[in-house]
């Protein structure tokens, strides 16, 4: 069996990025949040919220530090298996990648550092500045990589001459058409993402009957917030639809499973597309409705698969069924959202265990929704690299083979589960020791040291907080000892 480079190729990139994606979509958002409880502590001086933040900052620590070595390797492929767009789109794509260092991971490196250890060592107006650097260098670092990934979609601003693309104008090219929409759902998303994680966690700790105050108030804050951005990712949804629709009309035939060019187009509910034959096999829709949608016309038409040949058109399975994932999920995530202020009316919002079950179920939810996202966003725009001027065929590195391919597969694969398993098992010792850092331990549990001179530390200190006061104590048990 012959392996092709270029497959092999975009199942690394797709593996690469899919398991870097979950954990940036997760701190984007968690940033934010931090940042709100670092503010409403340093105003109110409620310490139930300096809990709740330094809490999530641990969290957030593990988290950032698994996204940064995942990511890191993502610029290297591009030299390593698609030199030939490295080289092409170095112009552009050099600039705004050295920006997104530059401009968004020193600013969020730096300060993660006051936000981590200087609790007690910087005034609170300080770390709660670093607090609100980190969640603006997170915010900075996804502006510059969706301007990246939406000049691919939607190129503008440049020009291909000789193999290269050649800058005609900056601001049309890093705002794209695209851009704006792109932006805004994925920050909604990464709202979504660490809404549902810390709400999910906090009904965890509810069920528990752990740290029941400060979890009442994460939850009841998540809440609220799911109540407006759930509908909100609907509305932008459409936008960034119709978008698509206008720039990468094939991307949106495949989403629909939509072969003829028509009017009054069927929203399909389900159906098994056949790439092969042109058609779907046990098709099941709603008349009229993608034409409504898509054009906001019942009689709107739509443009099929058929108007490129089959090599241009991308793997409409693939597209078909991880864009109504995507939807279903998106569903869910608005039924709970409602669900939860109906129980909060009633009063029964903290005593519905079935509802924080559910929610602990639902925190994994909108990581699926943002991979099977890129699965439709990328998978979408094959065969094209760059959408309309390069395809993925012309992208790859020449002199790849089929056998160095795989074997760079494998080995991310075998490194990035050693990462996920080391960063998912400290994780869940940061989840399981809790916020007020019991974590159901016993007592010999919790006061054995993690490293050589703890225990010099925190018996230091116990000397010092409990007998600084008494000298005769103090040598009256050195007496005794």
């Amino acid at each position: 069996m012959e392996l092709d480079p270029l497959i092999l190729s975009r199942i690394q990139f797709a593996f690469v990025v899919s398991f870097h994606a979950i954990f940036p979509v997760f701190t984007i958002g968690l940033a934010s949040y931090i940042a709100l409880l670092e503010g409403l502590g340093y105003k109110t001086k409620n310490p139930v919220w300096i809990t709740l933040s330094t809490f999530w900052t641990k969290v957030f620590a593990v988290v950032f530090g698994m996204g940064v070595v995942s990511g890191i390797v993502m610029s290297f492929q591009f030299g390593t298996n698609w030199s030939n767009f490295a080289q092409a789109s170095a112009n552009f794509l050099g600039p705004v990648l050295s920006y997104e260092v530059l401009t968004a991971f020193f600013l969020e490196a730096a300060f993660l550092g006051v936000l981590l250890f200087g609790r007690d060592k910087v005034p609170p107006g300080v770390h709660l500045f670093s607090a609100i650097m980190v969640a603006i260098g997170t915010l900075i670092s996804t502006f510059w990589i969706l301007s990246a990934n939406s000049w691919m979609q939607t190129p503008a601003g440049t020009e291909l001459r000789d193999g290269t693309f050649h800058i005609l104008s900056w601001g049309e090219a890093i705002f794209n058409p695209s851009f704006k929409f792109r932006l805004m759902h994925m920050v909604l998303a990464s709202f979504l993402t660490g809404s549902f994680v810390v709400a999910g966690v906090s009904a965890w700790f509810l069920l528990k009957g752990r740290e029941v105050e400060a979890n009442k108030k994460a939850l009841s804050m998540c809440l609220w917030l799911l109540l407006f951005i759930a509908p909100a990712q609907v509305v932008v949804g459409d936008f960034h639809g119709l978008n698509t629709l206008e720039h990468q009309p094939m991307k949106v035939a495949a989403m629909e499973g939509h072969w003829e060019t028509s009017t009054n187009v069927p929203l399909l509910l389900f159906a098994i597309p056949d790439q092969e034959n042109q058609t779907n096999h046990f098709e099941i829709g709603i008349p009229s409705l993608a034409s409504l949608i898509l054009t906001h016309d019942f009689d709107g038409e739509i443009l099929g698969l058929n108007e490129v040949s089959v090599e241009e058109q991308p793997p409409v399975a693939i597209v078909f069924w991880s864009f109504r994932v995507m939807v279903g999920l998106g569903m869910l995530m608005i039924l709970f959202a409602i669900t939860g202020l109906v129980l909060r009316i009633n009063g029964r919002l903290y005593k519905a265990r079935w509802y924080l079950q559910g929610l602990r179920a639902m925190s994994i939810a909108p990581f699926l929704a943002v991979l099977t996202g890129w699965f439709v966003t990328e998978t979408g725009r094959a065969p094209w690299l760059v959408y309309g001027m390069m395809t993925q065929a012309e992208s790859v590195t020449p002199s790849l083979t089929g056998g160095m391919a795989l074997f760079t597969l494998i080995g991310y694969i075998l490194v990035y589960a050693s990462i996920f398993s080391a960063g998912l098992y400290y994780l869940m010792r940061v989840l399981f020791v809790g916020l007020e850092g019991d974590g159901g331990h016993t007592e010999d549990e919790a006061d054995r040291p993690a490293r050589p001179m703890s225990a010099a530390h925190v018996q230091f200190e116990y000397d010092s907080e409990e007998n600084s006061a008494n000298p005769a104590k103090i040598a009256n048990e050195g007496g005794q000892q």
